[in-house]
């Protein structure tokens, strides 16, 4: 299985955008924390010692201590010099699969900018990240108002985070609310979300949030049915 045909240490892939971004701003706390934003989204090809058996695998280890990932087939392929077995998963379900083992991961080694080794300690922290689970409460809505001093980092999280729910929901708007009782705040709101998606789509949306670099209580989610009558006042 092969990528399309293109130089696999050439192109550039969002893995390697992301952190050159981190790397050259090492301080930078939220250029860390997109990268491994995308650690966690992106499809990874792991080298396996042979092909699956069934749910079994067996991932060829660097000194040891590492896995090995790639986020092109191509990139294995020209990293292996030949065909070599493989299985794709996302890096979220690397992370979770790694638990309980002291092994971290090896990306891209020796055919990408973005050739990095993750300790088991990097991966400890992005399982504790990713399992994070924002608390429920009901609240009433009294008034919808345009969304005020979100940062930039936050939306484009929360538009990369949309683009992978397609068909999740009917439709999705982020705005500034109060709520019945006193308090303000940012909602992003799901209308017509498939009841099996809403885990989901508020784990998104409390992602968006931790690699941004922001605080939790900075939006809450909420679901509306399509006739429910706040809709018409978050589409306005």
């Amino acid at each position: 299985m092969t990528d399309r045909q293109t130089d696999p240490k050439t192109e550039l892939t969002p893995l390697d955008q992301a952190h050159a971004a981190m790397t050259s701003a090492p301080d930078d706390d939220a250029a860390r924390l997109r990268f491994y934003e995308r650690i966690a989204d992106v499809e990874l090809f792991m080298l396996l010692e042979d092909e699956p058996q069934g749910d079994q695998i067996s991932p060829v280890l660097l000194d040891d201590s590492y896995v090995m990932v790639f986020d092109r087939a191509a990139r294995l392929s020209a990293h292996v010099g030949e065909a070599s077995p493989y299985v794709a998963l996302s890096g979220r379900a690397i992370a979770a699969m790694l638990e309980g083992q002291p092994l971290g991961m090896a990306v891209n080694i020796g055919v990408a900018p973005s050739e990095i080794l993750l300790p088991a300690e990097a991966m400890d922290w992005l399982r504790s990240t990713l399992a994070h689970a924002p608390g429920e409460v009901e609240a009433g809505i009294d008034r919808v108002f345009p969304p005020q001093g979100l940062p930039e980092t936050l939306i484009a999280a929360i538009d990369a985070k949309l683009a992978t729910a397609t068909g999740m929901a009917a439709g999705a708007f982020l705005v500034g609310v109060e709520y019945t009782g006193g308090g303000r705040g940012h909602l992003l709101a799901f209308v017509g979300a498939i009841p099996r998606a809403q885990d989901a789509l508020v784990r998104a949306a409390s992602e968006a949030l931790t690699f941004s670099g922001i605080e939790a209580g900075a939006m809450d989610v909420g679901f509306f049915g399509p006739n429910d009558p706040v809709v018409e006042k978050l589409a306005r």
